[in-house]
């Protein structure tokens, strides 16, 4: 079997990213010129252009032709990677850049890197302009008027290329206006504010100096790969050694990994087995704004920081205690940020292993057993397994012993929790399928070269044959994908949540060196797209996920998270269907039935009712990205969405453990305080107690004999 990438692990790499700084003379030549300075390409990365360009256009899935069409995407999403909120280049700037948008291409086959560079140093000029002016803003004895009735939509991503430097400053001064307003609102001093502010663009002043050749270099050559599709990307060679080594390792303090984006630090992904992850406070997404040592420490902001740079604060010796300013990916505009109290810890590996319980549901009079596993990803211990180890680490193995503890205590059914699993170990998403299928095929894999591979099961064992459902949501990806679609086309059980996420694409790694062994110096690596997978049934995995059964409500719009949500995501298509026989545990009627019955409780149970009711303001108040910067309405749109997140917390979506707030500050519970009641995970329960009812009836699940 081939070895593939396949986590859902969103390496982003626009913007100011950066890493170590290495010797002089090397493709990562540091950059100590001041903003006013040009920064120029070096040799090695006209090497590195011309081995990208070959890999990404000879091997990628994609069949993607360099031409002009490519190349208007190209710059595009050069621009957009450069200045993504509009808040720097000039509409005299993008017109200016319109001769080279049909030449992107050429330079690729060319091997020119003059006019990416160029580009890159008039936003370098522009930043300068628009850092004179902030700091000349902020020095001013007066403060900012907050009774005045103006505003500001924080969403930039479409906004018109100011015309004037006036206008920018304008728009700037409204966002410094609405950043001192927040911090007056926390509680601070106009003094206190002024410093505050002045400390963060001094920060991304010395952010954007220390930018060097190497990372607008990988600017321009993402533009290239992530036109082909957002899970391709060109690492240079200090970004490659940062994914080789896996920084979920190095973030062990609070088990995140993280990435700068739009002057953020954002989380991409909550490491199962961390502090983090154990407290269910931190999400994909949500920006870390803040940073404190133990309970009494000040924050520090880290708005503007490098990645590197905001670890080393959020990194720490085990069992000290970190503070956390967050604001939620799930925001309301205005929203004030959550304060989260972490004990660093190392990643334990028992907390991302299957772990099991017992819910009790009461339906039509009558209590049943629900045994639920909930696995945090498919993880395996391959050098173990290699090794032929007894016990080595296995989702497989795991899962079966909860299995067979769960019958021992005579549940009525199982539910498979994937809620939030961003996929894993291939192998694990196989094996566990055949758990509860006889020997068959679980997934299919195309190749660019339009070979198709057949993964399959081989082990006619079957743990449990009784009634199942799983639980997907919009973050369970990849080999929860491979797992749930193929448990949904065997029809051995219902797959109930929300329409996942819908990466259903292979990627390998390539380092640029081993074409060229002899050359100096490191060229850095290409991930690129190389294959797809398919359902037994023919449909692919990329684009659509897998939809659920039974869908139950979501806090999320249709092209939010999802892959759906990135322009270039291969489309989704099909191929022939491999041979399979499907069970007798579900068929149409039995769905229809259960739809039937979940649509008698959405209009009659008060907890969903509340659910749906709460969820819809909530996605509503999300699209108005407009917030005052007059005092007065703004502590009535802070106390508006402060509301709606309460009603939020207090539904206890899937599953969040109870906080208590003191002074408007999330802190961790005391121990004894039990879970919030999970209503996702009640719903199941009660569409699954639906099917053992409908099961048990011939003529009601359509299997009667004629």
């Amino acid at each position: 079997m081939k070895k593939y990438l396949i986590t859902l692990i969103p390496v982003v790499l626009l913007g100011w990213q950066r890493g170590p700084v290495q010797e002089k003379g090397t493709f990562t030549v540091a950059e100590t010129a001041s903003l006013g300075d040009d920064i120029k390409p070096i040799p090695a990365q006209y090497k590195a252009e011309e081995l990208t360009t070959r890999i990404l256009s000879s091997y990628h899935y994609r069949k993607t032709k360099l031409n002009d069409s490519l190349s208007a995407e190209m710059f595009s999403k050069y621009i957009d990677g450069i200045d993504h909120g509009r808040l720097y280049y000039l509409a005299s700037d993008i017109a200016d850049f319109e001769k080279y948008k049909f030449s992107f291409d050429d330079y690729l086959l060319k091997r020119e890197l003059d006019v990416p560079f160029e580009m890159y140093n008039v936003f370098r000029k522009r930043y300068k302009e628009r850092s004179d002016y902030i700091q000349s803003l902020l020095t001013e004895a007066k403060p900012f008027d907050f009774s005045t009735d103006e505003s500001i939509n924080t969403d930039r991503e479409k906004a018109p290329w100011a015309k004037s430097s006036d206008e920018l400053n304008d728009t700037w001064r409204k966002y410094l206006k609405s950043e001192a307003l927040d911090l007056k609102l926390s509680g601070k001093a106009d003094t206190a504010v002024a410093s505050a502010l002045r400390d963060r663009y001094k920060n991304r002043d010395r952010a954007l100096a220390r930018i060097r050749t190497e990372q607008v270099f990988q600017m321009f050559m993402n533009s290239y790969a992530e036109s082909l599709d957002p899970h391709t990307s060109y690492l240079a060679p200090t970004a490659a050694d940062r994914f080789k080594q896996d920084m979920s390792q190095s973030l062990e303090g609070i088990g995140a990994m993280l990435r700068e984006e739009d002057n953020y630090i954002k989380i991409v992904e909550v490491i199962p087995g961390g502090p983090a992850f154990k407290g269910k406070q931190l999400k994909k997404e949500d920006k870390i704004i803040g940073v404190a040592q133990g309970d009494e420490g000040k924050f520090v902001d880290i708005v503007g920081w490098f990645v590197d740079d905001a670890v080393k604060l959020i990194k720490g010796a085990k069992s000290t205690v970190v503070r956390l300013q967050v604001i939620s990916a799930d925001a309301l505009a205005g929203t004030p940020p959550k304060e989260y109290r972490l004990v660093r810890e190392k990643i334990k590996i028992e907390e991302q292993r299957a772990k099991k319980e017992i819910v009790s549901i009461n339906s039509n009079k009558k209590d049943y057993k629900i045994g639920v596993i909930d696995i945090p990803l498919f993880y395996r211990d391959f050098e173990g397994a290699q090794q032929r180890e007894k016990e080595f680490s296995s989702t497989t193995r795991d899962v079966q012993k909860l299995i067979t503890e769960l019958q021992a205590e005579n549940v009525d059914g199982i539910v498979i929790d994937l809620r939030n699993n961003g996929g894993g170990s291939l192998t694990e998403a196989i094996s566990l399928t055949g758990l509860f299928i006889n020997r068959g095929p679980v997934v299919q894999v195309k190749e660019s070269q339009g070979e198709v591979e057949i993964q399959s099961d081989n082990d006619p064992m079957v743990a449990y044959s009784g009634p199942m459902a799983v639980m997907v949501n919009r973050f369970s990806a990849s080999a929860s994908e491979i797992f749930a679609a193929a448990i949904q086309d065997y029809k051995r059980g219902i797959i109930v949540g929300e329409q996942t996420y819908g990466k259903g694409t292979v990627q390998t790694l390539i380092n640029l060196n081993q074409y060229d062994p002899k050359y100096p110096e490191a060229l850095g690596d290409a991930k690129l797209t190389v294959a797809k997978f398919y359902r037994i049934n023919g449909s692919s995995t990329q684009l659509k996920g897998v939809m659920p059964d039974l869908e139950l409500p979501t806090a999320f719009l249709t092209n939010e998270y999802g892959e759906g949500s990135q322009p270039s995501a291969l489309p989704w298509d099909q191929i022939a269907s491999s041979k399979y026989e499907v069970t007798k545990n579900i068929n149409d009627k039995i769905v229809s039935q259960l739809k039937d019955k979940y649509n008698q409780r959405l209009k009659s149970d008060e907890e969903l009712k509340t659910l749906v009711k709460t969820l819809d303001e909530f996605k509503k108040a999300r699209e108005n990205k407009v917030v005052s910067l007059q005092e007065s309405k703004r502590k009535v749109e802070r106390a508006e969405a402060e509301k709606k997140r309460l009603a939020m917390k207090q539904l206890g979506e899937e599953g969040d453990e109870d906080e208590e707030e003191l002074d408007g500050k999330a802190v961790e519970a005391p121990k004894e305080v039990k879970k919030k009641k999970d209503i996702y995970l009640t719903e199941t329960g009660r569409m699954l107690a639906d099917l053992i009812q409908i099961s048990k009836e011939p003529s009601l699940a359509g299997t009667k004999k004629k």
